[in-house]
């Protein structure tokens, strides 16, 4: 399974700060559970590469279903 590959599974994602000064990002689906916790600065890092990448989709054609 690659990243332009379409899959069918719901997930819910949230993001927050820690107690302990961290950024997570949490990912739940159907009997998983994934905590991710960034130091601030790798966090704006993702941030950057999410931004990027929602401008690079604006700019593709997209398929009629």
């Amino acid at each position: 399974m690659g990243i332009d590959t379409e899959k069918d599974i719901e997930a819910n994602l949230q993001i927050g700060p820690t107690d302990r000064g961290m950024v997570r990002i949490y990912v739940e689906a159907e009997g998983l559970e994934i905590p991710m916790d960034f130091e601030p600065e790798e966090a704006e890092e993702i941030a950057e590469e999410i931004a990027a990448a929602a401008r690079a989709a604006r700019s593709v054609k997209r398929k009629k279903g």
